[in-house]
Order: C-alpha cells, then structure tokens, then sequence
C-alpha cells in the first residue's frame, strides 16, 4: 500500500523591500551629496581660513543632521519637524476646522467633502454590459471607479485552493501594470455593526402565518439576539485612472475617460472572480456617495440601510455625502457622530508570512465599532520595473561594499535584492504597497480601547504600524474607497522625498 512520503509543506510569502537609495551608511543620496559637496567647501575653505572652515562645516553639520537622524519608524527628523509644524499652523489658523451645511461656509449650504477630495465630482455612465458605475474625478487628471465585492472567506476552505486565489490575486496584481492609464488600487475591508434590518425584513417576508408558534418564538429570539454579536463585512476595490494616457499626452474629458473605463471593467471584474473575491460589480454613483457618507457619519448607517431595503433611494449624493462638521487633531479626527484615528504601515511583515496573516486584523473586534483597513498599491509598468529592481541591486550592492565587514542585514538586503530582479526578469510585476487602519468609535472616551485593540491586532499581523500625527483628515480619506493617491497631493515631489 503507498503511504504520503511527507506531508506537504505550507507556503509562504514574504522578500518585501522598501525602496532606497545609494548613500554613505544610513544616509540617502540627497545627504550624502551634501555631505561630500560640504566637505570639499571645508578642504577649500581651510585655504584661507581655519575659522572660515569651521563655520562651513557646523552649517553642513546642521543641514544634514535633519535628514540623518531617524525615530524606529525611518523617518527623519526633518520629516517629523515639518509635518508637526504644518499641523500646528493648520490648527492655530482654523484650517483644521470643517463646517457645512446652512451654517457652514461651503457654497449652496452643501456638505460637501472636506479636505483632499474637495474639489471632486461624481458622475454616472454604463460599462460594457449596461452596468452603471459612479465615476469619481479629481482635479489632479485622476478618474476612480468603485467595485463592490462578495468575497468568499477561507473558512472550511482547503489550503490549495487558498494558495490558487492567492496566486491569482499576485498575478491579477501583477497585470495592473500592463493596465493603460492605471496608477493606483486600494483594497478597502470594512467591519461594522449589523443593525439587524435585513435580518428582520427576512424573517418578515418569509414567515408563514400558519407557523407554528414554537418556530416563531424561535425566530423572535433569534431576531434580538443575532444583531447583538455579528458584524456586516464590506470589501471595495478602488481603481484609480490617469486622464493622461502617458507623460506628456493632452488630458482626456471625463467623458472619454467613462467611455475607456466602462470598456475594460468587464475584464476587470471577471479576473477578480479567480482571486477569492467573489462576484465583484461595480458601484453606482448613488452607492459610493452612500458609502461615504455612512462613513463620516455612522449615526445614518441604519436609516441608509432602511431605506434601501424598502427598494427606494436615499437621495445622498455627491454635494451629501460629506461631514457637517470637522477637526482635525493631532492624534486622531471628530467628524459627525463619530471620532477616528488612522495608523499607516510603517514596516511591511519581516521574514516569511503565511496567507492568513492579516486574519486578525481584518476580522472584527468588539472593542472597535468600524473598523477599515485599506491596502494601497501603485503598480509600475514593465520598463519602469525593470528599471526599479536594477537600481534597487545595485544600491543594495553599493551598500554591502562600503566596508570590509560588512553588516548582515545589508547582505540580507543585496540577497533579496537580487532575488527580485531575478523575479522581475521572469515576467513578475512590481508594485508598491501600504496599508492603512481606521479604527471608528462613537465617543471620545472610547478611543483608548480602539487604540489598544488595533496594537494588539497588528502584533500577530507582524506589521507595524505608527498613528498619522498631524494628518489624520487626510488619512481617513486615504483609507476611503475613493481612491485617493496620497503621493500625487504632496508639496514635495516623490522623487525627491525618497531621496532624503
């Protein structure tokens, strides 16, 4: 009789790199240029002056100091400086402040969206298959479409099939690279409560008059007592298209851009169907405003559900969907009926990780009332690429060289390095990614709890995450399914900031 030789080992994923640059030691290449230009002012300078010299390299020493001293998360002190003082000017000049509506100072009484996605529009057109979808334009040239997921959960799954929709969610990744026009995706989880109005409106329509009055005492107590304990778990995916179809082109309308997009969401949406997701569809205008709306203000979730459950619509749209009111505070941010605070990644998962790492994160937690969680990618075409995983080597090698005994981690990182432009060759995409968690609660005094519970979750996530001081507005829209690229909206060029 053949008996297994042995049980199949489980896979696992990891080899996540930040991107770097060349430089002395921990320094960048913006630093380091600075460095060596100083030292040569100082060689200079010791030609006429002693004094002179010194001067120039204690000025040398104070710009670069900034940019080489770096917290536990990698940021630099220059960043932390800059971003604390734009946040204390924001709160001392008022614009930390959002009112609408009647009284607030936003044109026609509107309760409009605040902050980053201000100055954007929604509009309505159809795809291929008659579908209609919301398209969301913004001033930068950017255009979203929202899709709607069923996804189908691990449990009682076989891990093989677990492994096939992971890998297909790689190479659906992957090919969003080769995707015209597409500089973003942001995969959006969201726990919340369930209200209980689908599960009662079920029960009402369904429950025969002649039912024996056991089954009905039954579904009476199931009815007060099953909303008590369960969550409702949306997934959204948002696809964020350039109007510009390559650097340098003329910007497209917003009309040719529903026509190019309601073209190629058919092949999107059926691709995700092999990934785990489920049947995905996209949303409507009216949903997506819905969607947002409900998130600035959870106190409105019900009435939203009930009106949609009687087959009518709500009426919110996109001059709606915004907060009435605003703060934004250093730690965390009060909107409506609710106050939220947003953690980014700050480290990808060290080493190798299984499949059901994010689990726990994801799930929901009693201690949290909503709950998103929102992975950013920003895929890089071929060339770019190619391009990317090469730099990234020879930074990696420059690195290992710098002294005869060399570090490990910078022997770890030349390895991984290499692994990738390996990978890349092969035909593998690249993308950028992060992630972001906002955690909801309806009381100030509730925030604690949240925060605690968000540390605990992100511990066997093994994913360190840090709170968004000063730029809490802003992250909660990130973490939106709206589809927000954050580096785009930046005062400092991306270029630039990676090179500090």
């Amino acid at each position: 009789m053949a008996t297994p030789d042995t049980e199949r080992a489980q896979r696992t994923y990891g080899n996540w790199r930040r991107p770097s640059t060349a430089g002395i030691g921990t320094l960048g290449l913006a630093p380091t240029l600075l460095v060596l230009g100083g030292l040569v002012l100082v060689v200079l300078a010791t030609l006429v002056s002693m004094a002179a010299a010194a001067v120039i390299a204690v000025l040398v020493l104070l710009l670069v100091a900034p940019m080489a001293i770096k917290d536990r998360y990698g940021r630099t002190l220059l960043v932390r400086l800059t971003g604390a003082w734009a946040g204390r000017r924001a709160r001392s000049s008022g614009t930390a402040l959002y009112r609408s509506g009647p009284l607030g100072r936003t044109a026609h009484g509107a309760t409009q969206l605040p902050g980053l996605a201000a100055r954007s529009t929604l509009s309505e057109a159809h795809d291929s298959y008659g579908r209609p979808f919301g398209l969301i334009s913004y001033p930068t040239g950017h255009h979203v479409v929202v899709l709607a997921c069923e996804a189908d959960g691990a449990s009682l799954v076989e891990q093989d099939q677990v492994d096939t929709w992971v890998a297909y969610w790689g190479r659906w990744l992957g090919d969003l690279g080769t995707e015209p026009g597409l500089v973003g995706c942001s995969v959006t989880v969201e726990t919340a409560p369930d209200t209980g109005l689908r599960l009662r409106r079920e029960i009402e329509t369904q429950t025969a008059a002649d039912a024996p009055q056991l089954a009905k005492q039954m579904l009476s107590e199931v009815l007060a007592d099953y909303p008590a304990g369960s969550a409702q778990i949306t997934t959204r995916i948002a696809l964020t298209y350039s109007s510009a179809p390559r650097p340098g082109h003329p910007r497209r309308t917003t009309d040719e851009m529903a026509v190019d997009i309601g073209l190629r969401l058919p092949g999107l949406t059926e691709g995700l169907g092999m990934t785990g997701a489920g049947v995905a569809v996209p949303l409507a205008a009216e949903q997506i405003a819905e969607a947002v709306r409900v998130a600035y203000d959870p106190a409105v979730a019900p009435l939203v559900e009930e009106v949609r459950g009687q087959g009518e619509s709500t009426g919110i749209t996109w001059e709606t969907a915004g907060p009435l009111s605003a703060e934004d505070r250093r730690d965390h941010y009060v909107h409506d009926s609710a106050v939220s605070v947003t953690w980014c990644m700050a480290e990808a998962p060290r080493g190798e990780v299984l499949s059901s790492v994010l689990t726990g994160l994801l799930a929901p937690h009693p201690d949290v009332a909503r709950k998103r969680v929102t992975l950013l990618y920003r895929p890089h075409d071929p060339a770019t690429a190619a391009r990317l995983v090469e730099r990234d080597r020879k930074d990696a090698l420059f690195r290992t060289q710098q002294g005869p005994r060399a570090r490990a981690r910078h022997e770890l990182e030349l390895r991984a390095a290499e692994q990738s432009a390996t990978e890349e060759a092969a035909g593998a995409g690249v993308v950028r990614f992060s992630l972001l968690v906002t955690a909801t609660v309806a009381d100030l005094d509730d925030l604690p709890r949240a925060r605690a519970a968000v540390d605990n979750l992100a511990g066997p996530a093994r994913i360190v995450l840090r709170p968004v001081w000063d730029s809490q507005a802003a992250a909660f829209a990130a973490a939106l399914p709206i589809g927000l690229v954050l580096p785009d909206h930046l005062a400092l060029p991306t270029s630039i900031r990676d090179n500090l």
